[in-house]
């Protein structure tokens, strides 16, 4: 598997092109890890159902970041076949970003850059090296969003995951908000992918939506 994956489009989203700043950062951590989850769902490595994550197949896919979390999920579950899937997210979220620059990185799409904060606090920042990527991916999203396209199953799901992460600027920073956001939605909510996986994503989807709107409101409080 060499494509990028929907966790590593998310990140790249969320970064600053120029500076390597990462944008909305816990918003985009629970969009990431659940981008990861997803990704699996679609290979069959892992079933989502009534809001429990369950291992179905450990056989490596082949793409280094998936095959990562695959492991990890595998120890998490190890002693219970089922568990929450708000506590994988909880649990591998901030691990999750790192793994995925990590692998952004690996790819040369963008490249790691160190520096220190005041003069003394170690920063990693990571602007873009491979433009090609993040383009690709904006014009598959204005394709479906704004120009009313069919979306393919991951891309919907992709779609799902900014939506529920209330990450609607970094996919559209210039775009007509209240259009966006609506479009969002009703991709969310369509038919276009079989019935068990549309069920494991708007499981997902609600469980990236609890997180993140308990993310706000602690900030806030």
């Amino acid at each position: 598997m060499n494509n990028v994956t929907l966790a590593e489009e998310v990140m790249l989203l969320s970064l600053d092109d120029e500076s390597g700043s990462a944008r909305k950062r816990q918003a985009a951590g629970w969009a990431v890890a659940g981008g990861i989850l997803l990704e699996l769902v679609l290979a069959g490595r892992v079933t989502v159902t009534g809001k429990q994550l369950e291992l179905t197949d450990t056989t490596p896919t082949g793409d280094a970041l998936l095959d990562e979390r695959l492991a990890l999920i595998g120890t998490w579950l190890r002693q219970r076949p089922k568990r929450p899937v708000t506590g994988w997210l909880t649990k591998d979220h901030t691990r999750a970003v790192a793994a995925t620059l990590r692998s952004l990185s690996a790819r040369g799409v963008v490249v790691e850059t160190r520096d220190k904060a005041l003069g003394l606090f170690p920063v990693r920042r990571y602007p873009e090296a491979d433009a090609s990527v993040e383009r690709a991916l904006r014009e598959r999203l204005r394709a479906a969003v704004l120009d009313g396209s069919e979306p393919d199953a991951r891309t919907a799901g992709l779609i799902a995951l900014l939506h529920s992460a209330k990450l609607h600027r970094l996919a559209f920073p210039d775009g007509p908000h209240g259009e966006v956001k609506s479009r969002m939605a009703e991709i969310s909510q369509g038919q276009w992918a079989a019935d068990h996986l549309r069920a494991a994503i708007r499981e997902m989807q609600a469980a990236v939506t609890v997180l993140t709107t308990v993310t706000v409101m602690t900030a806030i409080s």
